[in-house]
């Protein structure tokens, strides 16, 4: 082997070098970045799940308020178009729901304070009526003559009643945080409705010319969607208050108009359950004055709930807020499931809104016929024996 010749056979030699070592033992650049960027990311999604875990009960007043904002704008904006300014028209919304809210709240607590207070006074009775069906049904020896005592002068009714005002007096907190929740949510309605069209100018100022438009027509068809919920639902609580009402007062239920009006509002306005939740109340109360009645107005409640969901409901939504039975439903369930209570009200405009954006915005098809036809005659085939 030629002597000149051995250096540059080493050099050249894989891993023997001191160049083509070092070349090899050296971290890709690429390497290095994304490592960095996965340590960067992990750490924005630490911080940012963080705050917003932090910041949830904020999000959630600012979620309502925003969609407040969207119910009550239809109403302040007619106010405008009447010669109001918009920040007393948000104040007048404000003193109608007010007043309304204040109304049926005193007519509700009258109707279950009177309620409960006769619940009281007639347990004796009650014990006793059920003493003699007991004996005459399954044994003559049995008395609770002692347990109507042990209410009585044992002091049983006044326990409850001082359990009763305990427990209301136990809210207080809980009262008080309601208060300031709901005056925060009030707050930022009304800056989102009286600076309405000066946030949307805002909006639109950080944005090119035809996502200005994309902005603008989501979020008039919010507002449109929102107070179409919010019209319909009132127009079915009105007509569902008033068939109620007749229905009570020939049944002679206590206090007809507060209870016909809790079936109406709480029937309408809250989503899946709200009818068995409003329909447990009067049935409550009647049991409680006269048993035999309550059976009529279990009907009354459950005939009507059929002939709104066949007759009443489809024409009036159809006009107004236009949305599938399973995608109310789904979107209730995933709005409780993310929000609570709160998201499964806040859950049917927004998923109304969202399918009215999809179906305005997507591409649409011809639809070929006999496509269709011959998939059903395969299906047809494949269905017949042999």
């Amino acid at each position: 082997m030629d002597p000149e010749h051995l250096p540059e056979t080493q050099d050249s030699t894989p891993g023997s070098g001191e160049g083509t070592g070092h070349g090899e033992g050296k971290v890709p650049k690429w390497v290095i970045k994304a490592i960095a960027l996965f340590w960067v990311g992990w750490a924005v999604t630490y911080v940012g799940t963080g705050m917003v875990r932090n910041l949830r009960s904020l999000l959630v007043v600012m979620l309502i308020s925003l969609f407040l904002s969207f119910a009550i704008e239809p109403a302040v904006n007619r106010l405008e178009s009447w010669g109001l300014r918009r920040g007393l028209g948000v104040w007048l919304v404000y003193l109608f729901l007010l007043v309304a809210t204040v109304g049926f709240s005193a007519a509700i607590g009258t109707a279950l304070a009177t309620q409960i207070n006769s619940l009281i006074e007639e347990a004796p009775r009650y014990v006793d009526d059920m003493e003699a069906w007991l004996q005459r049904n399954i044994d003559e020896d049995i008395d609770l003559q002692r347990i109507s005592d042990e209410f009585v002068e044992g002091g049983g009714a006044s326990d409850l009643a001082t359990r009763f005002a305990d427990d209301v007096v136990s809210l207080g907190t809980t009262v008080l945080n309601f208060v300031f929740q709901t005056f925060t949510v009030l707050l930022f309605t009304f800056y989102l409705v009286a600076e309405g069209p000066q946030i949307r100018r805002n909006v639109c100022s950080f944005l090119q010319p035809n996502r200005q438009r994309a902005v603008l027509a989501v979020w008039d068809l919010a507002i449109e969607k929102t107070g179409g919920y919010i019209y319909s639902r009132s127009i079915l609580a009105v007509l569902s208050a008033a068939a109620h009402y007749v229905a009570f007062t020939i049944l002679s239920v206590p206090f007809p108009v507060p209870l016909a009006i809790w079936v109406g509002v709480m029937s309408q306005f809250i989503p899946v359950i709200g009818t068995y939740f409003a329909g447990a109340l009067p049935l409550l109360i009647t049991v409680v004055d006269n048993p035999r009645t309550a059976l009529g107005v279990l009907i009354v409640v459950t005939a009507y709930q059929q002939l709104e969901n066949y007759l009443f409901a489809p024409r009036v939504t159809a006009q107004t807020m236009e949305i599938h039975v399973a995608v109310a439903y789904g979107s209730v369930i995933a709005g409780g499931a993310l929000l609570g209570v709160v998201g499964a009200l806040l859950a049917l405009p927004f998923a109304a809104t969202t399918q009215a954006f999809v179906s305005g915005y997507r591409q649409h098809f011809e639809v070929e016929e006999d496509t269709l036809a011959e998939s059903a005659q395969r299906r047809d085939r494949r269905r017949q024996p042999g």
